[in-house]
């Protein structure tokens, strides 16, 4: 995977899948997401936006979790073929 394949994640459409690349977030969130289960390679799909934008809802592992949009902005994906 090449830095020109890894996109924030909230620049996927809805509906749209990537693959955790790495995070640009302070270390207490990006900790809690680690806890969560949101580590590297881990497949996300971007569920829906608000109607304004933000926030996000994201699915993951069997979960969904919503997210500021500037948090997912800092959460870098590959996205899916």
């Amino acid at each position: 995977m090449s830095n020109s394949d890894v996109v924030p994640l909230a620049s996927l459409g809805a509906g749209r899948t990537g693959f955790v690349a790495g995070f640009r977030l302070p270390d207490d969130v990006r900790n809690r997401l680690l806890e969560l289960g949101l580590v590297a390679g881990t497949a996300v799909r971007i569920e829906r936006f608000a109607p304004m934008g933000d926030p996000v809802e994201i699915a993951f592992r069997g979960s969904h979790l919503t997210l500021r949009r500037h948090e997912a902005d800092q959460i870098l994906v590959q996205p899916a073929a």
